[in-house]
């Protein structure tokens, strides 16, 4: 059946693109222009610097970062995922805890966890793409601030925490080179995802976005697909509304975000991602909520649906927890070595 149920898809999708094919040349052309001038720019070196430092420090304590890594129930020694996680961008952060659970350093059960809070748009994509929607220099520290400390703060709220302490391996062998050929490899996947989006998307504006408010079809665009959700946040005139539309979509991260997270973590699996990322959204939604009014003279109040849909989402995140809490509070935790 599930076999059928994609062969189903794949045949209707194949109709569309036959059947209007101007919209879906459109939207590729739109995917592979956005790739050109804003993806590329703004990730390719934070994936390069990442892997280099990834490479060179998993695995090792950072101890500036123990108090945070401890609020969040890490495992020992595994701060440098934290701080790469919110430096690097979307999905270098499932990278590193990809790599470092296949080189031993984690537990697959921490590493699982750790998706759920280690993996965030970076300060790149932040200050390059997010920032430029606005005229005050404050709104992108603000938009970055926000994501720090919801990523945090669901670092807190997962269950499932540990004391464990990461196993030191040798350093992993390899040259600046290999990080750029590999990073390059990250590069076209990420691009990939974001010009077959960003068809979905173009098809989907042409045939029932119309039917929703302009607000209403920005944020659908950016749960889909993160850069051009954010692009398309022009379209919303009211500068506060903006604002936390824009710090929704960057915690949320997107399908698009997930498909990547899902193609690069393998047989580790999402382990804690959705419910973190829902979580994180709707954390994201109330930091930006109360901020707005201090950034934005004469903000609006956003607006009766958006609130509706973070509630349910915020419904959906608490069953999901429920549910995996009594799984991970019969895991026995090592002893605390601080």
């Amino acid at each position: 059946m599930k076999k059928a149920a994609f062969g189903i898809s794949a045949a209707f999708g194949l109709f569309l693109l036959i059947l209007d094919s101007k919209t879906a040349i459109s939207g590729g052309k739109e995917g592979i222009q956005l790739c050109l001038q804003t993806v590329i720019p703004s990730l390719l070196p934070f994936f390069v610097l990442s892997s280099f430092l990834c490479r060179n420090i998993s695995g090792m304590p950072l101890p500036f970062l123990r108090p945070i890594s401890r609020l969040c129930g890490m495992p020992i020694g595994a701060e440098s995922l934290l701080l790469l996680g919110l430096l690097g961008g979307y999905p270098v952060g499932a990278q590193n805890i990809r790599e470092c659970e296949k080189a031993g350093v984690l537990d697959k059960i921490d590493a699982e966890r750790m998706l759920g809070f280690c993996n965030n748009a970076g300060p790149a994509f932040i200050f390059g793409m997010a920032g430029s929607l606005f005229s005050k220099s404050s709104v992108p520290w603000a938009l970055w601030l926000i994501h720090i400390a919801s990523a945090i703060i669901v670092g807190i709220l997962l269950p499932g925490r540990t004391r464990s302490v990461c196993r030191p391996v040798k350093a992993a062998e390899g040259s600046f080179l290999k990080d750029i050929e590999k990073s390059t490899k990250t590069m076209a996947n990420v691009c990939c995802w974001v010009i077959l989006f960003r068809v979905v998307i173009s098809f989907c504006k042409r045939w029932f976005f119309w039917i929703f408010s302009v607000e209403i079809q920005v944020l659908l665009t950016g749960i889909a697909e993160l850069s051009n959700g954010v692009v398309d946040l022009v379209c919303v005139p009211s500068p506060g509304l903006r604002f936390i539309l824009c710090s929704v979509m960057l915690s949320l991260g997107g399908i698009c975000v997930t498909m990547q997270t899902v193609s690069i973590t393998e047989e580790l699996g999402t382990g804690y991602y959705f419910p973190g990322k829902l979580i994180q959204g709707f954390l994201s939604f109330l930091l930006s909520a109360i901020m707005q009014p201090v950034l934005f003279t004469g903000a609006e109040i956003y607006t009766v649906s958006i609130t509706s849909l973070f509630c349910v989402a915020a419904g959906i995140l608490t069953i999901l927890l429920i549910l995996h809490r009594n799984k991970n509070n019969s895991r026995i935790m090592a002893p605390s070595l601080i």
